[in-house]
């Protein structure tokens, strides 16, 4: 979490001078996830490490397996066709997405982004390119409420974290440049396709790899 907030912070900058972000959305999603960070860190706790991974990869293939399904079209409460959005209906199915988000996160403590992106495009409407830099938003806040819920848990070796850091921002905002270039509908699968990759590698880690 510490290497993904970081690296999500520098990430959505080149999003915020595009435009591509709804501050609004990202400030109700990630607030609520903040708080319900915590619950889902004390549930974590309670669980075998290898049922806590299991449960991760099922979760990333249902996730990504609605973003290939391509039913989640933008439109909606949250992204009207004139550009706007209708709290009335918007507010609710936001704090609901980012309550659920936030236990999430801090449940498996991770980053977020395999589920707030379709949560945003799916549950929310927003399109493709929007839902990218305002996840990355709601990312750092979930990122820093789950870091501070599970801070205690175990020591961090600052050099490893320090190293991967730095990749994951140049690999960040390398792809943030390829990724304003390709179409929307193309960056939803490519997306979809990465995390059923990174889902398999959570299972054999779950269930050969030796777990301390």
């Amino acid at each position: 979490m510490l290497v993904v907030g970081i690296s999500s912070a520098v990430a959505v900058l080149p999003r915020v001078r595009a435009r591509q972000v709804q501050w609004r959305i990202a400030a109700i999603v990630g607030g609520a996830g903040a708080v319900s960070a915590f619950a889902g860190a004390a549930v974590n706790r309670l669980l075998d490490p290898r049922v806590v991974l299991a449960s991760f990869a099922v979760l990333m293939v249902m996730a990504t397996a609605r973003m290939l399904r391509g039913d989640g079209e933008a439109g909606g409460d949250c992204a009207l066709p004139g550009g706007g959005v209708n709290w009335r209906g918007c507010l609710p199915k936001s704090v609901g997405a980012g309550i659920m988000v936030g236990f999430l996160t801090g449940l498996f403590g991770a980053g977020g982004g395999f589920l707030i992106i379709p949560a945003l495009v799916l549950l929310l409407g927003l399109p493709m390119t929007l839902a990218v830099g305002t996840s990355l938003v709601i990312v750092v806040l979930n990122a820093a409420a789950g870091f501070a819920a599970h801070a205690g848990d175990a020591a961090l070796d600052y050099r490893i974290a320090a190293a991967f850091t730095l990749t994951a921002i140049l690999g960040s905002l390398t792809a943030g440049r390829l990724g304003s270039r390709l179409p929307a509908d193309r960056l939803r699968r490519w997306f979809a396709y990465l995390v059923f990759a990174v889902a398999a590698f959570v299972i054999i880690q779950a269930f050969i790899s030796p777990l301390s």
